[in-house]
């Protein structure tokens, strides 16, 4: 253990010098005002109506850059209340900080204007406004402001935008300024007014704005729930509030895993996307939120209830997960979770030391029916980790490789023995995850603890599967879960695109250089982990140790895929996945703390098993997951033929291509088909939050591409008719320089500059909704490259 130690000693070393530097200097905080203009929602007979013209114009405009957390400035524009909120100076993201901060959670950590206030956040409406509204009023908000800015100067219609005049980098130091700072910020940063960095607005879309800004920005009421929506919710909500203890332990199982859900009814025409959330009231009272840093803290109440709010906010892709509730999921959870043959006999309390380990909490359900529950929709619960708040930048997405497939132990066999529970019992202290939120203990001391832990559970994991499989269990694909032969969760695909992430169901993409097989305890651990335990607003030390925590599930996962090769292969594999790692780290993997005596139980034809173990199973869960999320599906041959050589493009010149790129592909028959392009990054190891540049590999640098928008936060938009993609191809596969690539973008890319670019823009995500409907939501802008 001594050269994994003094890793984590070099490591915390390094970082705590660089908090230091990073956190030496106070931001000055504006002295906070109490205004209660807009605490409400207030309208007036022919006032321009927010919900039918104001909230299309900021959903196609506005909100593809300003939404959720990594919104400029805080400026969440997806609800009204986001815009009567205003914005902050404080960054949620980019900022390393020693302590927490307080949540600014919209709709949650408060509810009126004036308490924003008082955390901090400057009004981009005029708060002297009458209420009412003047049509004659010229407004002074901060947002007409900022519209007029831009309208002055539109900026250039061709070509990048002036490098010594826009950052993009979403870690910049970005501007924020209050009502009272604008003249000096206009004078300053003239082409700074908005869309920043994007063309201005439609003429009669900024008409639509200003004047309802004129106004004083009225908002109408929200349209109340249908009949047919109240009965859901009713129905919902008696199923979640049963008063049996099956039922409660249930029902806290089934929000801390599903609180970020947009959940819908099936038999709802309008789809409209409800939350659920723990509330002091019980059904037939108004929700009162428990607002809590995390979903399974301390309620403070003596019951918790649970409640379905209707969201209220415009949906956007990098946060929407679509969950389905219907008579069936009903039917299901009721057999899992309450006709089950278990007992609980006390429910399990709120102590920080348990609340983080779910193998302590919810131990007396069945952890095969904890296991079924989470594969029903698995592509969600690893989506968590994907959409959830904790994957926005590099730093937290470079303990995983660029592309890799995922597949999942069948819980018919993995969990069929009695042992198993035992199991899972004994090591519910080794399994526990980080749970020191706000410790001031040097991050290298939390470090060691846990990996000391790691070992312990690791090579008691071995132990018992070398006893397992000594037994009635034998190493081969049916201890792989098929999906039952019709679930799409059965295999999913994973693709990094730097600082941000994408789950697919399917297996999307060329062989992958690595592939994971889940079992229960590594799925509850990632899920807890990453989502459940993970405070976006948390410190740096938290963060951090969320991060390098997952190395060791990364790796678990990996280990279990190794498993199916050959005894003899399974080392030669692993250090072919981690070149350049040092001895240590492989022991993680495969070695001295994670072992396994038996030989597979496969018979391998060709001299690669390797690559047949990759194709083994995509066979096995073939019949559930079909051709779902490949290009082999496309059902136009003329473009499945066109596209082949660029899929097949590998090496260096990828390395100048965007991580993310949606190719638009206007076809003969007037239509245009949308196809994405990730690049993948060849590393030599994923194993280091380190000089991740030193560690790339651009020889082994492929390209996938994928039917359809993937990914939330396109790094380039290109479009071309099919005629075009035989002088594409090799434009790409000659790329040597960023003079090379800027020739190339010029020819194919819809850059920020371009007149037509919200014509693409709404084109783009007119397609999407099409294409997935109910996984679609508006794309985030803020990675599109200026090159």
């Amino acid at each position: 253990m001594s050269a994994w130690k003094e890793w984590g000693r070099g490591l915390a070393m390094v970082v705590t010098a660089v908090l230091l530097a990073a956190c030496a200097a106070d931001e000055s905080v504006t002295e906070p005002v109490t205004p209660t203009r807009y605490d409400t929602r207030q309208s007036f007979p022919d006032a321009v109506s927010y919900q039918q013209s104001v909230q299309p114009i900021f959903a196609n405009r506005c909100i593809v850059c300003h939404a959720c957390y990594d919104a400029p400035c805080q400026l969440k524009l997806t609800a009204w209340e986001g815009v009567a909120r205003g914005g902050s100076k404080t960054p949620v993201y980019g900022q390393p900080r020693l302590n927490e901060i307080p949540p600014t959670r919209l709709f949650e950590d408060a509810s009126k204007a004036s308490q924003w206030r008082q955390m901090g956040f400057h009004p981009v409406l005029d708060e002297n406004a009458p209420p009412g509204g003047d049509t004659a009023a010229r407004s002074a908000s901060l947002m007409a402001r900022m519209l007029r800015l831009k309208a002055q100067h539109p900026g250039p219609t061709a070509g990048p935008l002036p490098a010594e005049d826009f950052e993009f980098d979403i870690n910049r130091k970005l501007s924020c300024p209050a009502p009272d700072e604008f003249e000096d910020f206009a004078e300053a940063n003239p082409e700074w007014g908005m869309p920043y960095g994007l063309p201005a607005i439609p003429a009669d879309e900024q008409a639509t704005l200003i004047r309802w800004l004129d106004q004083g920005a009225p908002a109408d009421a929200l349209p109340e729930l249908t009949a047919q929506q109240r009965g859901s919710v009713q129905a919902w909500e008696a199923f979640f509030n049963a008063d049996s203890l099956k039922a409660r332990l249930m029902s806290r199982y089934i929000y801390e895993h599903l609180f970020l859900g947009h959940l819908y009814f099936i038999d709802d025409p309008e789809r409209r996307y409800f939350r659920l959330v723990r509330s002091s009231t019980p059904p037939g009272q108004p929700v009162a939120r428990i607002a809590s840093r995390r979903p399974h803290d301390d309620p403070g109440v003596p019951r918790v209830w649970y409640r379905l709010v209707a969201d209220n906010e415009v949906v956007v892709a990098k946060t929407h997960m679509p969950y389905r509730l219907d008579a069936e999921r009903m039917a299901r959870w009721q057999a899992l979770f309450i006709d089950a043959d278990y007992t609980v006999d006390a429910l399990p309390g709120y102590r920080p030391e348990d609340i983080a380990n779910p193998f302590r909490t919810f131990a007396a359900i069945p952890p095969a029916n904890r296991y079924r529950f989470m594969l029903d929709e698995a592509a969600f619960t690893i989506g968590g980790f994907i959409k959830g708040p904790v994957c926005r930048g590099q730093a937290a997405l470079n303990v995983i490789n660029d592309h890799f497939w995922v597949f999942f132990a069948d819980p018919s066999n993995d969990l069929r023995d009695a042992r198993v529970d035992e199991y899972l019992r004994d090591q519910a202290t080794n399994m526990a995850l980080p749970t020191n939120w706000a410790s001031d203990l040097p991050l290298a001391i939390n470090w060691v603890k846990y990996s000391e832990r790691e070992v312990k559970y690791l090579e008691g994991r071995s132990r018992f599967l070398d006893k397992v499989l000594d037994g009635p269990l034998d190493l081969d694909l049916n201890l792989i879960w098929d999906g039952d032969g019709r679930n799409p969760n059965a295999a999913l695909t994973i693709y990094r695109h730097l600082d941000s992430a994408t789950v697919l169901q399917g297996l999307a993409g060329d062989t992958p250089k690595t592939a994971w097989v889940f079992t229960y305890p590594l799925l509850e651990r990632v899920h807890y982990l990453l989502v459940a335990n993970f405070d976006v607003f948390g410190s740096v030390s938290h963060q951090l140790e969320s991060r390098l925590y997952m190395d060791f599930l990364r790796m678990e996962g990996e280990f279990n895929f190794l498993a199916y090769l050959p005894k003899a292969l399974r080392k030669p594999t692993r250090d072919a996945w981690y070149r350049e790692s040092s001895d240590e780290e492989k022991k993680f993997i495969y070695g001295e703390y994670a072992w396994l005596n038996h030989e597979t139980g496969i018979h391998y034809r060709s001299a690669h098993p390797e690559t047949e173990l990759f194709e083994l199973m995509r066979e096995h869960v073939s019949p559930a997951i079909g051709q779902r999320n490949r290009i082999e599906a496309l059902p136009d041959a003329a473009l499945r033929d066109a596209l082949a050589p660029l899929a097949a493009l590998t090496g260096q010149a990828l390395a100048w291509l965007p991580e993310n790129v949606i190719l638009r592909i206007d076809m003969p028959s007037g239509e245009s088909q949308y196809i994405s392009l990730m690049r993948n990054t060849a590393h030599l190891n994923v194993s280091q939050i380190l000089d991740e540049a030193d560690r790339l590999d651009p020889d082994r640098n492929t390209l996938s591409l994928v039917p359809g928008v993937v990914g939330a936060y396109p790094n380039a938009l290109y479009h071309m008719a099919l005629h075009e993609l035989p002088a594409f191809i090799p434009a790409v596969a000659s790329l040597d320089s960023e003079e090379a690539y800027s020739h190339l973008a010029a020819r194919y890319a819809i850059r920020r500059t371009a007149p037509a670019f919200w014509t693409e823009s709404d084109a783009l995500h007119a397609a999407y909704r099409k294409l997935a409907p109910i996984e679609a939501g508006m794309l985030d802008y803020n990675r599109l490259e200026n090159r």
